[in-house]
């Protein structure tokens, strides 16, 4: 902040690193999944329509586990929240690697669902705790390169990895990875200041003093709010669209390009790569902005809709238009992601409750990636793999209609 002295700054440089390399290793636990899926149908003759299971178990813990990891994190503190949750999730991996049936495999997944799911909450807890309501857009936008750049090191390791070492050593190796940066998580991390978050003049009932007492009413009067719920509904959408591409792009690009393991893991993080611009952008343009943040995200998804639709017609541009299309649709889909649960949720969350709401808000988008994990394998199998980019197209629509109310809400702040 800027009247903190020198050791004050330090603990918070401190603090959004370590919340920053937390949540970027989270999702080597995360992504190695998607890029062993084609190894797991071959060797162990896991059919897509089951590993669309272990997708659909894996998502519905996180689903869960958001609502209470949000309440969980206010309540008990970020610390033991990530640090706990990063030792949880290194042992699913850990199981994952070892077992040999679909069965097994959806089981120590849904466990890993439910330890991931302490991630979102928790570090974006640290963040809050650690910014305030003029500079948080900016620090949000560079901190939320750590899920873009923690996904594309995720994949690229794991195809790589299962490529040489076989599909086991994709989750070992992030088992270890998790284990340690949980215990450095568990004894570095800075106590936060006493004064936390300003609170957010749009997030109606939210607002409240900025210190601790009073956050169970804070955190059941935050729920109450409308623009939070339009929040959630517009990232059932958008996180529906991005488990989608997150779970299978991979195998769809091995299935429709006839790309190789490492080569369909090496394409699809041009996802990850325009992500990672999409998010330091909006972030800036947050802090700096005349739009609220809902029309600021309903733009970057307004846009996202055609690149999507159109993307069948970019088939024949060959390797080098793939990557370009992915790397524009991550920009324009990852960009408002981030902003709607990350900063708005968290000024709407005001000082007490910046974890409830931001588990809120991932928590109804989670069910959006639940969906898709009943929705891709059947939509293939029916109308082939070249409907899919259509259909995500129009899911998109939905995220901006889901926005409309909020647009209401912010000119009766002003």
């Amino acid at each position: 902040m800027a009247n903190a002295e020198p050791f004050q700054r330090g603990k918070r440089r401190l603090a959004l690193g370590l919340s920053w390399l937390a949540y970027a290793t989270y999702y080597l636990g995360r992504k190695a999944f998607s890029a062993v899926k084609k190894p797991l149908e071959h060797e162990l003759g896991i059919v897509p329509g089951a590993l669309g299971a272990i997708d659909t178990a894996f998502l519905a813990a996180y689903t869960v586990g958001q609502f209470a990891s949000g309440f969980a994190g206010d309540r008990f503190g970020a610390r033991r929240l990530v640090g706990y949750g990063m030792l949880v999730s290194a042992v699913a991996c850990l199981g994952f690697g070892l077992s040999g049936g679909a069965l097994a495999l959806g089981a120590w997944f849904l466990l890993n669902g439910l330890a991931q799911s302490t991630g979102w909450p928790g570090s974006t807890r640290i963040v809050a705790e650690w910014t305030t309501r003029e500079n948080r857009g900016t620090v949000m936008g560079l901190w939320s390169t750590c899920y873009q750049l923690g996904g594309l090191a995720a994949t690229v390791l794991a195809g790589q990895l299962a490529a040489r070492f076989g599909w086991r050593s994709a989750m070992f190796v992030p088992a270890a990875a998790i284990l340690a940066v949980g215990l450095v998580v568990l004894v570095f991390l800075p106590r936060p200041p006493e004064v936390v978050l300003a609170p957010s003049a749009t997030a109606a009932s939210a607002a409240t003093p900025a210190v601790r007492p009073g956050a169970f009413r804070a955190q059941l009067d935050v729920l109450r709010s409308r623009t939070l719920w339009s929040f959630g509904a517009s990232y059932f959408f958008i996180k529906l669209v991005r488990y989608a591409l997150l779970f299978w792009l991979p195998y769809y690009l091995a299935t429709t390009r006839g790309y190789s393991t490492g080569k369909a893991a090496n394409v699809s993080v041009a996802f990850d790569a325009g992500g990672i611009v999409g998010v330091v952008v909006i972030g800036w343009l947050a802090d700096r902005r005349r739009l609220s943040h809902a029309a600021l995200s309903m733009v970057s998804i307004a846009l996202l809709v055609p690149v999507l639709a159109g993307h069948r017609a970019l088939g024949g541009a060959g390797e080098l238009g793939e990557v370009l299309m992915l790397a524009l649709a991550g920009a324009l889909l990852v960009g408002p992601e981030s902003l709607l649960t990350g900063v708005a949720a968290q000024d709407a969350g005001g000082p007490a409750a910046a974890a409830t709401a931001t588990g809120f808000v991932n928590g109804l988008g989670s069910f959006g990636a639940l969906v898709q994990g009943l929705v891709v394998p059947p939509l293939a199998a029916r109308f082939g793999w070249t409907a899919l980019f259509p259909v995500l197209g129009a899911l998109a629509l939905g995220a901006v209609i889901a926005l409309v109310p909020t647009l209401r809400a912010s000119r009766e702040s002003r």
